[in-house]
């Protein structure tokens, strides 16, 4: 964990108002911001699994190697 003004200080172009509005919506919805999270991660999975089974990386360099021939 980290504090606010620690965020502040990794990301400048934040301002530390906005950074308390962003933590103080969290805490006020930590549920559905917790759920929103989840499903967004399922999605990616989801879809990374999509991508690795439509372009299976295994072997990807032989391939490659073989165009160049």
């Amino acid at each position: 964990w980290c504090t606010s003004e620690e965020i502040g200080e990794q990301y400048p172009s934040l301002e530390l108002s906005d950074i308390y509005l962003v933590i103080g919506y969290y805490l006020r919805h930590r549920d559905e911001v917790n759920t929103y999270l989840v499903e967004r991660q399922r999605q990616a999975d989801a879809i990374q699994q999509e991508a690795e089974r439509r372009f299976n990386p295994l072997g990807i360099r032989d391939r490659l190697l073989a165009r160049r021939s």
